[in-house]
């Protein structure tokens, strides 16, 4: 099997995705052999125990393409020309190649869009003749039916959902995030539109958590340095001193978030691994697919903000956060309850892509 996605760069939530993705095909397909492209090859390799190719080989992408029997292009959102229109023709040509070599051919788990006039073209003329898609919500679904009028199209949920990992309590202990540290806040931000207004309400929530709830926040970037650079002009701007956390690995980083009291997050993931260990949050909806994370879940708090730029006023950002930590419990056991439902659609995933494989 070929996996195709944005893997290699460091990007916590697509190394989460593909390290729940090689777990499952572990459990279901024992004996399949795994090939992951990646900018990181070599690390990939030693991380995941799989084989592993340079994304940007044309030559080895192609010779990958023709010893796989099924290419799988996910999770995550890579069709999509939001990021850009380089981005888009990559993960479509790649699909391309493999519905023209014969392979059996799934969209995984993905969210589709936005897409301009040239990217649904892009869509329609590279991934004509897939075999399945599965997607993460509705408005992918629809569209994705919609340009591929062939293509059998599920909506599913995000394979993070069965993310299980541990890490030793010492560990976060050395970090000052130990049960006997207090409760604390972990916030996740990345660049986005509209970051300045967005900056400022995060900076008046997380003053507002320690100020009147005692709960100290830590910021941990899930992106890398431009995550880290963002995360610090936050914090000059509160007035409560919260902390920088080191970058993590993956399973470090979904251990920090799982002993959170309460997390903040625009990072789909962040969000995704708070919820999948009961970790109440306050969403900051950067991109249509945080909101749908919250409809998903049934999530009773609305988004503390909302791109572009909608704007709430001190007192109503002021109740969220109070919220938050007020109904706690009830949040975290309704979390629980929703999960449920999502891990069984998250498992979904993998019931196409073994019926895919039975077809003859």
């Amino acid at each position: 099997m070929l996996l195709s996605g944005y893997y290699g760069f460091g990007n916590f939530g697509d190394e989460a995705l593909l390290a729940v993705t090689v777990q499952q095909l572990r459990l279901r397909f024992p004996s399949a052999k795994l090939d992951v492209l990646s900018a990181t090859p070599n690390a990939t390799a030693r991380a995941f125990g799989v084989e592993a190719t340079p994304r940007w080989e044309w030559r080895a992408i192609r010779a990958a393409i023709g010893r796989a029997d099924v290419v799988l292009s996910g999770g995550g959102g890579l069709l999509q020309n939001a990021t850009s229109l380089r981005s888009l023709l990559y993960y479509a040509s790649v699909v391309r190649q493999a519905v023209r070599r014969g392979r059996k051919t799934m969209v995984f788990a993905q969210s589709v869009g936005p897409l301009d006039f040239w990217g649904r073209l892009i869509v329609q003329q590279c991934c004509k003749g897939l075999d399945r898609a599965t997607v993460r919500d509705e408005a992918s679904q629809r569209l994705l039916r919609r340009l591929l009028p062939r293509t059998p199209v599920e909506r599913t949920a995000d394979p993070v959902f069965l993310y299980d990992s541990s890490v030793d309590a010492a560990d976060l202990a050395a970090q000052g995030l130990g049960p006997e540290s207090g409760p604390y806040a972990i916030v996740s931000v990345r660049k986005t539109t509209g970051l300045r207004d967005a900056s400022r309400v995060l900076a008046r929530a997380v003053d507002r958590l320690a100020q009147r709830h005692g709960v100290r926040a830590a910021f941990l970037p899930l992106g890398g340095a431009s995550d880290a650079a963002i995360s610090t002009d936050v914090i000059r701007a509160c007035t409560s001193a919260p902390v920088l956390l080191p970058e993590a690995s993956t399973q470090r980083s979904a251990a920090i978030l799982g002993g959170a009291r309460v997390a903040i997050g625009m990072r789909l993931h962040a969000l995704i691994v708070a919820a999948r260990y009961g970790v109440p949050f306050l969403a900051m909806a950067y991109d249509p697919k945080v909101s749908a994370l919250c409809e998903d879940l049934q999530y009773p708090l609305a988004p503390l903000w909302i791109a572009p730029a909608q704007r709430r006023s001190d007192a109503e950002a002021d109740e969220l956060v109070d919220r938050l930590v007020l109904e706690r419990d009830a949040l975290s056991t309704q979390l629980a309850r929703r999960v449920q439902s999502l891990q069984a659609a998250a498992t979904r995933n993998f019931d196409v892509l073994a019926e895919l494989l039975d077809e003859r």
